[in-house]
């Protein structure tokens, strides 16, 4: 369902469940377990997902499971989304999607999980969960606002409106738009430059980054933002940056 393969400090995992990538509570809890895994290796610094093939990156919960109107394996698929997106959302490393077709529901989610996503041209997006008489539950109603704004995300969450790869880029909903095929090539790329930065000092940032989306209080982020900056300096890799820099040479970090 999950696969992963690492390549020297970067991991690509890719949904595997064809034909459309469908998630299930085994795979989820797999890709929780993943997540958490690559958290504790110290050498990776960078992560790609994709899915397999060449029409879904996925179509998010196969309604199967929902059909019978069964509540307790509603909520154990609702924990299983929560806490797999969750955890891919606060992963340590810099987490990239290369969306290489359709992302629907819960693949969407996955996505959105995710610090930057990088889409095919084909691709199309969508929550449609209200459509069959569910909602997101995978983070979506909460993440999609704060990527795109409340009225794109009323849009696609109360009016079940697909957006293209076009539009998605448009709206601030993927980065950056590559021709057919070519997603995960360049997802890797941005994780081959992210491995070439102080892992220390990216994974603080991203840390920071994300207190705003929380809600953090100014004040306070801010404050961590400065002794953070402080604790750089407990480490080597301050010294080899600004070294390598005066030395006209690229630093060899040492993630510490």
């Amino acid at each position: 369902m999950i696969d992963c393969q690492i390549e020297g400090s970067i991991a690509l995992i890719t949904i595997n469940n064809p034909s459309a990538n469908t998630f299930t509570a085994p795979g989820l809890l797999q890709l929780s377990e993943l997540i958490d895994s690559l958290n504790r290796n110290r050498e990776i610094y960078a992560v790609v997902v994709t899915g397999h093939g060449e029409k879904f990156f996925s179509a998010g919960a196969d309604l199967k499971n929902f059909a019978d109107g069964d509540k307790i394996q509603a909520r154990l698929m609702a924990q299983r989304f929560g806490a797999a997106f969750e955890a891919l959302q606060c992963a340590r490393a810099v987490t990239i999607a290369a969306i290489n077709g359709y992302a629907m529901g819960g693949g969407l989610e996955c996505a959105l999980a995710c610090d930057l996503r990088i889409a095919e041209e084909h691709a199309q997006m969508a929550l449609p969960e209200t459509s069959v008489g569910l909602l997101p539950c995978g983070t979506g109603t909460q993440t999609l606002p704060w990527l795109v704004g409340e009225g794109w995300a009323k849009r696609m969450i109360l009016t079940n409106e697909r957006v293209d790869a076009g539009t998605a880029l448009r709206i601030g909903l993927v980065e950056q738009v590559v021709g057919r095929g070519h997603a995960r090539a360049a997802a890797l790329g941005i994780a081959q430059r992210t491995c070439g930065l102080s892992p220390r000092a990216v994974e603080y940032s991203k840390q920071l980054i994300q207190l705003a989306r929380q809600g953090t209080p100014r004040t306070a982020a801010l404050a961590l933002e400065r002794e953070r900056f402080i604790d750089l300096f407990d480490g080597a890799d301050q010294r080899e940056g600004s070294t390598a820099f005066l030395e006209k040479r690229k630093p060899v970090w040492k993630n510490a």
